[in-house]
């Protein structure tokens, strides 16, 4: 909803409001928030469980959206602190640029506990022998909401209004949030219940759990060059979601599609996507995440080179295909990454670092989008930058040696 759906609003808000792309991709850069959170999020995370971290998440996520929904414009910032002999309250008023930045720092807050971070300490947990394929199959999910979420907010903003588009998301996520209450649960003791019950994992079983929840910590790892690897090549990766997946809608509109065509467009990387991460997944528990990453980011550059110099209808489509081939695998390859070479005991709070220094693309790419067209008309710029950085962010994958893997604790027996 907040990543493939974004290019469907960025017209409407366009046309009503007047604004820049510019000033609408900097909305994107107030992801940083969600950077420096995840290290935060990432420790509730290792010490609370994963399940009360998503709720509260994906509740402001909601939020976000709904709040967006009802924005009221106030003319400019200003503040009335006339007193009144009753009492004196404070009347702030908002212009509505200001309150869809403030809004979507609430979708920021959510972001980290709502994604990639649970995922993958539940996968690792309850799947610890099949993890690359079904850490595949759940992120996945994210593919089958850019396939499902970007005809849904289209077909909303024509049939009513941007604002219902934004409404019918949040709702969406309140429901999402009641059923994540309900099914989430990730204790230890709620794993062990489920032993050898007709529908758990065939593999799971006392010493698997215990060697799911094997790893360093982050003092150890914080001394280990294949941190800093990971942590840059991961970096790098993470442009495709901010400077690429969020201007695909624009960019094929600025190219002559319609915005239905524009639209079928990514759907197209959403449905390649699932492709993408079912075959990834897969294939890291053959030749490691961490070559199927260098591999997914390797595809990705060669479907975003196809797009910038597609001169024709058809050379575009093939491009959004390749590109999407490449994409959805990465999704699930940074915490498959994480997990190989780190294990799964202080997961959250290792990756909740990593997804810090996130914030680098956070606040360049979208910028780097909106200035470059602002100032060409086209993205080509944009996506040959993002090319470099790519190819750069697969070598430092290439370079990321695992560490020497690391011991479970012993096992003590049930009395």
């Amino acid at each position: 909803m907040a990543q493939y759906a974004f290019g469907s609003f960025v017209e409407p808000l366009e046309q009503e409001f007047g604004w820049t792309r510019t000033q609408i991709n900097f909305s994107l850069t107030l992801g940083l928030t969600t950077g420096f959170l995840s290290p935060l999020v990432g420790r509730w995370m290792d010490r609370f469980g994963a399940r009360p971290v998503m709720v509260i998440s994906l509740l402001f996520l909601a939020a976000g959206f709904l709040l967006r929904a009802v924005m009221t414009n106030s003319g400019n910032v200003t503040i009335d602190t006339s007193p009144n002999l009753i009492f004196w309250q404070p009347d702030i008023h908002f212009t509505f640029l200001t309150q869809f930045y403030l809004f979507s720092l609430l979708l920021f807050v959510g972001f980290p506990g709502a994604t990639v971070m649970p995922a993958g300490r539940l996968i690792s947990i309850w799947f610890s022998r099949t993890r690359g394929r079904m850490m595949g199959i759940v992120t996945a999910g994210n593919n089958f909401g850019g396939l499902t979420m970007v005809p849904l907010g289209t077909f909303v903003i024509a049939a009513a209004s941007w604002r219902w588009g934004y409404a019918v998301f949040g709702f969406i996520l309140i429901g999402i949030a009641v059923a994540t209450w309900y099914l989430v649960r990730d204790r230890p003791a709620d794993v062990a219940k489920e032993n050898n019950k007709r529908w758990s994992p065939p593999e799971l079983d006392a010493a698997t759990a215990a060697a799911a929840a094997a790893g360093y910590s982050m003092k150890q790892v914080l001394r280990m060059r294949t941190f800093y690897f990971i942590t840059m090549g991961v970096t790098a990766a993470m442009f495709t979601y901010t400077a690429v997946l969020t201007q695909l809608i624009p960019h094929l509109q600025a190219e002559g599609f319609s915005k239905n065509e524009a639209a079928a467009g990514l759907s197209i990387v959403a449905a390649c996507g699932i492709i993408s991460k079912l075959v990834f997944g897969r294939l890291s528990e053959t030749i490691t995440a961490r070559w199927a990453a260098v591999l997914s980011l390797s595809i990705q550059t060669a479907g975003l080179g196809l797009l910038v110099i597609s001169d024709g209808t058809s050379m575009a489509w093939l491009a959004v295909i390749v590109f999407g081939l490449g994409f959805g695998g990465i999704g699930a390859l940074i915490p498959l990454t994480v997990t190989e070479a780190f294990g799964i005991r202080y997961f959250g709070s290792i990756l909740g670092t990593i997804s810090m220094v996130g914030v680098i693309p956070v606040v360049i790419g979208p910028l780097m989008a909106g200035i470059i067209f602002d100032r060409t008309d086209n993205y080509d710029l944009s996506f040959a930058i993002t090319i470099v950085i790519f190819l750069t962010g697969a070598v430092f994958m290439t370079l990321a040696s695992p560490p020497r893997r690391p011991t479970a604790e012993p096992v003590q027996a049930s009395t």
